[in-house]
Formats: C-alpha cells, structure tokens, sequence
C-alpha cells in the first residue's frame, strides 16, 4: 500500500516509517498539511496517516481538503492527535477519518487499523 504519513515532527516520522515500511509499506512523508495536500495532488495514495496539529495546514483542514476532492474523496485517513480522542470525536461534526489513534502511538495498534484498511481497500478494488 502507498502511504503519505504527515507530521511537522521528524521524530514521529522517523518511528512510523520504518515500522510501515518492514510491514510491507511504500512510504511518502510530509512535514505539514499544506506539503501533503500537494503531494496528493500528484501521486497517488491508498492511505494518508495524518497528525492532528501541525503548522501551515493543521490535520483537520488536510482532511477536509482531502475529501472535498475527487481525485482524494475516497482514500482512508488514519487520524493521529495528542488531544483526547474523546474530544477529538465529540468536536468534529463530520467524521472524516476512518480511524482515530492517541499519541504516543501504539504501534501495534497503528499496524491492526493499517491492515484493516488494506484489507477493505482489496475488498472495494476486487468489487
């Protein structure tokens, strides 16, 4: 699976990469929304894994931007935030994730909801 992993921290990016990587996954990086909403633009993603907070663009207008696009509307976004994920949930009004993940990250965690998705993703291409 393509994957544009998007944080404005280099540590995050440095522990998440690998980790997708050994599991199979091709890996883009971007450091804020602005730079992965470009990214999306002109290649071609089957998951975007997207921080909540960030400069530029933060991860909640990446999202919506994302969705707001054909070419993006229906790629599945695992939405990763330092906040409360109960917060996170009750004060977006239109979910547009597929997943909501707590930092620090579990990594397993993150792995299941990554396969779950490549999972469904097979599924919606074999349709």
């Amino acid at each position: 699976m393509r994957i544009l992993l998007v944080d404005d921290k280099k540590a995050i990016l440095e522990q998440l990469t690998p980790i997708l990587e050994i599991n199979g996954h091709t890996v883009q990086i971007a450091l804020n929304g602005l730079a992965a909403f470009e990214k999306a633009q002109t290649e071609i993603f089957d998951l975007y894994i997207i921080d909540h907070l960030m400069p530029v663009m933060n991860g909640i207008q990446l999202s919506k931007n994302l969705i707001k696009n054909p070419l993006t509307l229906n790629v599945p976004i695992i939405f990763m935030t330092t906040q409360n994920t109960s917060d996170i949930l009750g004060s977006v009004q239109n979910l547009f994730f597929h997943a909501l993940i707590a930092k620090p990250i579990d990594e397993k965690l993150l792995i299941g909801f990554v396969e779950q998705v490549n999972v469904e993703n097979t599924r919606r291409y074999l349709l």
